[in-house]
């Protein structure tokens, strides 16, 4: 009975291995695909956040880091992704009997090209956006500022990933 499961479990994994592009963490990139340039995505939003663009450039390219075995070139990859900060905006969203905001939303919209330079059927352009929700009556700076960038960049970086090398 052990010489049946372990090759099964052999045959599983051999089967895993020759496909070559299964991945655990849920990728599906090519195994010609070595390298990744991620360019700085500048703020060109109407409000600007002098911090978030390099909050962003960073985070995005920790998300590809570690969940990834790719390697960071700074130009001349193999998947490419270039964009900007397009949205910035913080908008009432609910109302009081008094007719004041009761809640206050952080929209972020970022533009991406994405660029795969092995398989050129994938390139795209799309704008991905998430937002964050708070009080009032709240500043939005320091820790709340920090909660608030945290979520909607952990949310945008992750739908980028997911249409690009995911296939979700």
């Amino acid at each position: 009975m052990k010489k049946i499961n372990l090759l099964l479990l052999f045959l599983v994994s051999y089967t895993f291995i020759q496909c070559g592009i299964y991945s655990f963490t849920g990728t599906n990139i090519s195994p010609d695909v070595k390298t990744i340039q991620i360019d700085f995505f500048q703020n060109t939003a109407i409000l600007v956040e002098p911090s978030l663009s390099q909050t962003f450039t960073t985070s995005f390219r920790d998300l590809f880091d570690t969940q990834t075995n790719l390697t960071s070139v700074s130009s001349g990859g193999d998947l490419q992704f270039e964009g900007e900060i397009t949205g910035y905006k913080i908008n009432p969203m609910t109302a009081t009997a008094q007719q004041t905001a009761a809640q206050n939303r952080l929209t972020i919209t970022v533009n991406v090209r994405f660029y795969n330079n092995k398989n050129e059927e994938d390139n795209f352009e799309t704008s991905f956006s998430h937002f964050y929700d708070f009080g009032a009556n709240e500043q939005l700076v320091g820790g709340l500022m920090d909660d608030a960038f945290k979520e909607i960049i952990d949310r945008i970086t992750q739908d980028i990933f997911n249409a690009s090398v995911a296939k979700w």
